[in-house]
């Protein structure tokens, strides 16, 4: 019998720009008695990521652009928010009083292009100032932490990036995948027998996703400072992959 092995790293410090965030997770997984193995993986919160890369800004710092300051009027948002917002943006897809949904420079939809600012604040310092926008190129970010824990291990582990985000039919939040190392994003089994002996043709499982959001129940959204787990057990071959192997071509988008 196989299991999935969920262990929330609930020792790291809070984190800062320029923190060397590879040493600091693989510290946390020794503190705990583990040791790495081939096959294991790191899920980490796009958060911790942001902060350590200086992703993090204040809007008294930010000067809104005229259609910052148009939209802004339009929507009743703060247009400096608006300005964060755009600069991270491809396109906006829908900007109202309740939502403001764009398609992320990344590649992605999301609401307000990813910009958080719960458990932000730092220094005391207003908390409604400061503001995190995901970071530049969470691809490369897990790359380079796979990288370093193969150097310090001599294990293969992957790293998932995640951050919470919305649904188009359904209420609440779930941990998606924003970036990948080794973990395949997706896992295609058509041609597989089910156990009738049918040959699957359409089924294509968001592996990583299904894994992120596993994740994200065990970080929580408040107060628990759970911003990273690792993960034994995962069911899937480790194998090079990328944010964009799971998102759908705008052209094959059913909702645009």
């Amino acid at each position: 019998m196989s299991s999935l092995v969920i262990t929330q790293l609930t020792n790291i410090p809070l984190i800062s720009k320029g923190d060397d965030l590879s040493q600091i997770l693989h510290q946390s997984v020794r503190d705990l008695g583990l040791t790495f193995q081939d096959g294991d993986i790191l899920v980490v919160t796009s958060k911790i990521v942001s902060k350590s890369e200086g992703r993090k800004f204040r809007l008294s710092e930010v000067t809104p652009s005229k259609r910052a300051l148009e939209l802004g009027s339009e929507v009743k948002r703060d247009p400096r928010l608006v300005e964060l917002i755009l600069s991270e943006s491809r396109d906006i897809i829908r900007a109202t009083e309740q939502a403001f949904i764009v398609e992320h420079k990344l590649g992605f939809i999301c609401a307000n292009a990813g910009i958080d600012h719960s458990n932000v604040q730092s220094d005391n310092e207003g908390e409604d100032d400061w503001h995190l926008l995901l970071p530049e190129n969470p691809d490369q970010s897990a790359r380079r932490f796979s990288s370093d824990l193969k150097r310090t291990t001599g294990k293969k582990v992957g790293v998932l990036i995640i951050d919470s985000q919305g649904r188009p039919w359904r209420r609440g939040t779930v941990g998606a995948v924003i970036g990948t190392s080794l973990v395949p994003t997706i896992v295609d089994l058509r041609g597989k027998e089910d156990i009738f002996g049918y040959k699957l043709r359409i089924t294509i499982v968001a592996a990583a996703d299904e894994l992120a959001a596993s994740a994200s129940l065990m970080m929580g959204q408040a107060a628990e400072r759970v911003p990273a787990v690792h993960v034994r057990g995962f069911p899937y071959d480790l194998c090079e992959s990328t944010i964009n192997d799971v998102l759908r071509p705008k052209s094959s988008d059913l909702f645009r």
